[in-house]
């Protein structure tokens, strides 16, 4: 599993890490059951995960307590409710994961250690938080503005592999569509 995010940072920083071996031991193996939350709204989220194997769910909910899904996470990609890792405040969001999953976590206090006194991973964090940014203004500037039918012409061509891995119920609350509307506009495509 270790190799895998060493990998992923290697590609990342390049091949001259210094400390990419103090950087790695720090990281703990979780695995995850199918339908389990590794963060719940209300409680401070304590890590950062590396996805090796499955696919999280990252969500909040509505008035009507409606899931509502901001990020569908899959392998080789980093995912934390970040504010809450970061301030210490009670999350806002909710982590579940969709499939059994294989995690490399991270606690707050290794992790802030590390920035601090490893460069090349301060840099790692920096992508975390651009990726994150980057992602969130994204769905909500470009993809929230498509129709519903465009929504899931977009999921079709950036991201395939979730419309036959997820369930419609899930891709429709991360498309922001009503569930029947999104089985009745993919059955028409």
């Amino acid at each position: 599993m270790i190799d895998i995010l060493r990998n992923h940072i290697v590609t990342r920083l390049g091949k001259d890490i210094d400390n990419i071996d103090v950087v790695l031991d720090h990281f703990k193996p979780v695995y995850m059951q199918r339908n389990k939350h590794l963060v719940e709204e209300g409680e401070v989220c304590k890590y950062v995960y590396f996805i090796i194997k499955g696919c999280l769910q990252v969500y909040s909910y509505d008035k009507d307590f409606n899931e509502i899904t901001r990020d569908i996470v899959t392998e080789g990609t980093w995912c934390s409710e970040l504010s809450s890792f970061g301030t210490g405040v009670p999350a806002k969001e909710n982590i579940k994961t969709v499939e059994p999953c294989e995690l490399l976590a991270i606690n707050k206090e290794d992790f802030s250690k590390l920035v601090q006194t490893v460069p090349q991973f301060e840099k790692v964090y920096k992508q975390i938080l651009e990726a994150s940014y980057i992602n969130t203004v994204y769905r909500v500037n470009t993809l929230m503005a498509l129709s519903a039918l465009d929504r899931i012409k977009w999921l079709m061509e950036f991201r395939p592999k979730l419309m036959t891995r997820v369930s419609s119920k899930l891709i429709a609350s991360y498309l922001g569509i009503n569930k029947d509307v999104f089985s009745r506009l993919k059955a028409k495509i």
